[in-house]
């Protein structure tokens, strides 16, 4: 199996580090990392579009919030099969697409509660609760993709 080059990194800085990992480790240390960078992306897609719908737009909070989300939803998806997760070529890519949108609708969901609770009745800016709906429903992602996807 052909390594990128971020494996390629791995393996350079474990060896320095004089860290060793069974592969089994090595794999999931690798696809943490990788979803890392493409959910990072997705983040700042999600918030340069919250932003600006809000702000130049001057959509409601909530309507701003769903566009974004989606917009970062499209470019996760894309990435996470291409990149991130080992997707089972032998399963129905529509079956698989509509998996990743229906948990990804509950990402969302999950997203507006917390963004609506933070900023109407917590009365936090809709920035920082952004920062705090997106670290919550991170996790929820990694596990449902890594669960369903693989």
């Amino acid at each position: 199996m052909k390594k990128d080059k971020l494996e390629w990194l791995f393996d350079k800085v474990c060896g320095i580090l004089h860290l060793k990992f069974k592969p089994k480790t090595r794999k999931l240390l690798i696809q943490i990392f990788k979803f890392a960078i493409v959910g990072g992306i997705a983040t700042i897609i999600d918030f340069v579009f919250l932003y600006v719908f809000r702000e130049f737009c001057h959509f409601p909070v909530l309507v701003s919030n769903t566009l974004s989300f989606c917009i970062s939803v499209i470019y996760n998806y894309i990435a996470s099969v291409k990149w991130v997760f080992d997707v089972n070529k032998e399963k129905n890519a529509k079956k698989q697409f509509v998996i990743f949108i229906i948990f990804s609708v509950i990402g969302l969901i999950l997203n507006n509660i917390i963004m609506w609770i933070t900023v109407d009745f917590l009365s936090i800016y809709y920035l920082l609760a952004k920062v705090i709906a997106t670290v919550i429903v991170m996790v929820f992602n990694f596990v449902t993709r890594k669960i369903f996807l693989e």
